[in-house]
C-alpha cells in the first residue's frame, strides 16, 4: 500500500493547529469570560495564532528533521503546562497567572487538600497535543523527513505571522480601546490578545515594575501627595481618641462573604453569633463593605488594612515588595506605645509574612510554634480556629498592655472541609460542592468566635480592648455563580451581581459604648486603618494613606476594587458596563466614567508609591519629602 505523501512543512503545521484548537476550546470550557459579540468571539478564535506561528515557525530555522521535531513537541509540552497552569489557577482564584505569582514557590508545599481539590482526572486532555504530536512523529515516518528550507517560504511565513500580530491587535484596540494601558484587568487582556502573548506582556509588565524602584526619585510623589490630600476625610470629633490607650484586636475572618449573615440555609441559621452582633448596643456593623483584595487574596488584605493602599493587581506585594519602607498601622501604634504582633498558626514563611512583618514594624509574630496543635486541632493550613482562638486570648493575657493583636482564622478555607465533629449544619443542596460545604465552615467560624469573646472575658481583656472582625476576601468565586443564583433565588448572576458579591462584613466592637448601630455608608477595606487610628486618637492626617474614616461626616460612598470595578451609592462598574444600583439594569456608561478615571487614578497612585517604593523618600511626621530626595 502505498504511503500518504505529507507535505513538507506538515509536522509544524499539524502542532500549530492542535495547540490552536485546544486553546480556543480551553477558552469556552475553562474559563468564565463574558463574550458580548461576534468581534470578541472572532477576536477569541484567532488570538492565539499570532503567538503559535512565530514560535512554532523557529523550526524552520532548524536543519534536521529530528531537532526540528524535538523542538516542535518541546514547545507543545511548554504550552500545555502554561495553558493548564492558568486552568488550575483560575479554579481557585477566578484569575489568570501572573509572572510574580510564580515565584511564590515557598507557598506550594502549603496547599495540600486546596490542590487536591482544584485537580480533575480529566485534566490530561489538557496535554492532548503534546500526545498527537508524539504519536505522529513515530508512526508516519514522512513527518521525520529532512528537507532543506525555502528561504522565501520561511520570509512569507514569518510577514503572515506579523499580520495576524497586528490584524489581533488591531482588531482588539477597535474592540477595548487603550487595551494594553489596562494591565489590572488581566481577563480583558486574555481575552484579546491570547494566553501567551498576556504571559510575554506580563514579563514586560514585571521587568518594567523591577526598574521603577531604581529609576524613583521624591519628586514622583509629590502628584501623590497632592491628590490623597485633596480627597482627605476630616476626623469626627466626637469619635477621635474617644478609646484612646484601648488594646486593640483584629480579627481576619477567612473568606467570609456577607451574604451567610442574618441569612439562613434550608432553615439552619449560618451566623448565630455574628447576627447578634449586628443588634448588639456596643457593635458597629457595617453592612455595605466590601474587601478590596487581588491576587494575594488574605496577604493583600492585611497590606491594606496596615497601609491603606491597594496590593498589587500582579501577585501578592508580600512577596514582590517585601523589603519597602511602609508607615504601616502598626508602625504608627507601636510609636504611641502599644506591642505589637500578629497571630497566625501556620509556617512564618508562608507570603514571606516573616519579612513582610519586619517591614511592618510588627514586634512579634505568633506563629505555628507558639502554638501547641493537640491531636484533632490541626487543619491543612495550620491550625482549627477554635483552639486557635483560645490558646490566643490565653496568649493575651500576659502581654503588655496596651497591644495590637492581628489574628488570621484558617478553617473557613477552600475547600471547606469539617472534621464530622465539628459540623453543626448539613451541607447545601446544589450542584456546587464547595458552596453546599462553605455554609458548614461558615458555621464553624462563628461558633468559634462566639468561644473567642468568652475566653477574652475570662482572661480580663475583654472591657479594655476593641474588637475589630472583618471579611478578608470571598470564598464563593465566579465559577460557582450558578449554585449562588440557586442559593439568592436569582435566574442568573449578573456582573453587578458580582460586584455586589464582593461585600463582607465588618464589626466594630467596642465594649461599654452603648451606641453601635449599622452603618450603611458604602466602603472598603481602605477605610480600616484612618477608621481605627482615629478611635484610638492617632492623628493621620500627614500619613500616606488612601482610605477615609468610616465615622468621618465627609467619608464619600465610593469604593474601588483591585481590577478597576467600582462601587458607589447609585452606580455600578463591572464587566465594562455601568450599572444603576438601585434597579440593577444596565445605562450608558456616561454616570460612570468620572468615577471610572478616579478608581483609575487610585490604582495608578497606589502601584506607583509600591513599585518606586516612594515612602523612603517621605517623612510621615512633617508631611514633606525629606531632603535631597529629589535628584
Amino acid at each position: 500500500m502505498k504511503s500518504i505523501k505529507w507535505p513538507k512543512h506538515s509536522f509544524m503545521i499539524l502542532a500549530i493547529i492542535a495547540t490552536w484548537i485546544k486553546t480556543v476550546i480551553v477558552y469556552h470550557t475553562s474559563f468564565e469570560m463574558k463574550i458580548e459579540n461576534a468581534m470578541q468571539q472572532f477576536i477569541l478564535f484567532i488570538n492565539p495564532l499570532s503567538f503559535l506561528l512565530f514560535t512554532y515557525g523557529l523550526s524552520l530555522f532548524f536543519k534536521s528533521a529530528k531537532a526540528r521535531n524535538r523542538y516542535l513537541i518541546t514547545v507543545s509540552v511548554i504550552l500545555s503546562i502554561v495553558l493548564y497552569g492558568n486552568v488550575a489557577f483560575y479554579r481557585f482564584y477566578n484569575d489568570f497567572i501572573t509572572l510574580p505569582v510564580l515565584f511564590q514557590t515557598s507557598n506550594f508545599s502549603d496547599l495540600g487538600t486546596s490542590v487536591a481539590a482544584i485537580v480533575e482526572p480529566w485534566d490530561v486532555l489538557y496535554f492532548v497535543d503534546v500526545v498527537i504530536l508524539i504519536l505522529a512523529n513515530k508512526f508516519l515516518p514522512r513527518m521525520k523527513d529532512a528537507f532543506k528550507v525555502n528561504i522565501e517560504f520561511r520570509r512569507a511565513f514569518f510577514v503572515l505571522a506579523i499580520a495576524m500580530t497586528f490584524l489581533n491587535l488591531g482588531l482588539a484596540e477597535t474592540e477595548r480601546p487603550q487595551l494594553l494601558t489596562r494591565s489590572f484587568d488581566r481577563e480583558l487582556l486574555v481575552k484579546n490578545i491570547g494566553t501567551y502573548n498576556y504571559h510575554l506582556y506580563d514579563i514586560y509588565i514585571q521587568s518594567k515594575s523591577s526598574a521603577q524602584r531604581a529609576l524613583a526619585d521624591g519628586s514622583e510623589l509629590v502628584e501623590v501627595n497632592n491628590y490623597i490630600r485633596s480627597n482627605q476625610a476630616a476626623v469626627n470629633p466626637e469619635m477621635f481618641g474617644k478609646y484612646k490607650g484601648r488594646n486593640l484586636i483584629v480579627v481576619s475572618m477567612e473568606s467570609l462573604q456577607n451574604f451567610v449573615i442574618n441569612n439562613d440555609m434550608n432553615g439552619h441559621e449560618i451566623t448565630p453569633f455574628l447576627n447578634s452582633l449586628t443588634k448588639d448596643k456596643d457593635t458597629y456593623y457595617f453592612s455595605n463593605f466590601y474587601h478590596q483584595t487581588g491576587l494575594g487574596k488574605t496577604s493583600d488584605s492585611e497590606f491594606i488594612v496596615e497601609n491603606s493602599l491597594f496590593g498589587l493587581g500582579r501577585g501578592a506585594v508580600f512577596f514582590t515588595h517585601g523589603g519597602n519602607t511602609y508607615n504601616s498601622m502598626a508602625e504608627r501604634l507601636g510609636e504611641n506605645g502599644y506591642f505589637t504582633n500578629v497571630m497566625h498558626p501556620n509556617n512564618k514563611s508562608f507570603w514571606n509574612r516573616d519579612m513582610m512583618y519586619q517591614s511592618l514594624k510588627i514586634n512579634k509574630f505568633y506563629d505555628i510554634d507558639s502554638y501547641t496543635v493537640e491531636e484533632g486541632q490541626a487543619v491543612n493550613w495550620g491550625m482549627k480556629d477554635v483552639p486557635f482562638l483560645e490558646q490566643s486570648a490565653a496568649l493575651m493575657k500576659d502581654m503588655p498592655q496596651p497591644f495590637y493583636s492581628r489574628l488570621i482564622t484558617l478553617t473557613n478555607h477552600y475547600p471547606f472541609t469539617l472534621d464530622p465533629e465539628d459540623i453543626m449544619i448539613p451541607e447545601y443542596d446544589s450542584n456546587s460542592g464547595t458552596l453546599n460545604r462553605y455554609f458548614q465552615t461558615v458555621r464553624y467560624m462563628d461558633e468559634a468566635l462566639k468561644d473567642f469573646f468568652q475566653q477574652l472575658k475570662d482572661q480580663g481583656v475583654y472591657d479594655n480592648s476593641i474588637i475589630v472582625m472583618y471579611g478578608d476576601h470571598y470564598g464563593i468565586s465566579e465559577n460557582h455563580n450558578k449554585a449562588m443564583a440557586q442559593y439568592l433565588g436569582k435566574d442568573q448572576i449578573t456582573p453587578m451581581d458580582n460586584a455586589m458579591l464582593q461585600e463582607v462584613p465588618l464589626f466594630i466592637h467596642i465594649p461599654g459604648a452603648g451606641d453601635g448601630k449599622e452603618m450603611t455608608e458604602i466602603s472598603g477595606q481602605m477605610d480600616l486603618r484612618p477608621t481605627i487610628l482615629h478611635l484610638l486618637g492617632v492623628e493621620t492626617s500627614k500619613d500616606m494613606q488612601m482610605g477615609a474614616d468610616l465615622f468621618s461626616p465627609e467619608h464619600e460612598d465610593f469604593v474601588v476594587f483591585r481590577d478597576g470595578r467600582f462601587i458607589t451609592d447609585k452606580y455600578v462598574y463591572a464587566g465594562e458596563a455601568c450599572y444603576d444600583k438601585a434597579t440593577g439594569e444596565e445605562i450608558d456608561v456616561e454616570p460612570c466614567q468620572p468615577y471610572a478615571d478616579r478608581a483609575t487614578m487610585e490604582l495608578e497612585n497606589s502601584d506607583a508609591i509600591i513599585n518606586g517604593d516612594l515612602l523612603r523618600f517621605y517623612d510621615e511626621k512633617t508631611g514633606n519629602l525629606k531632603q535631597d530626595s529629589v535628584k
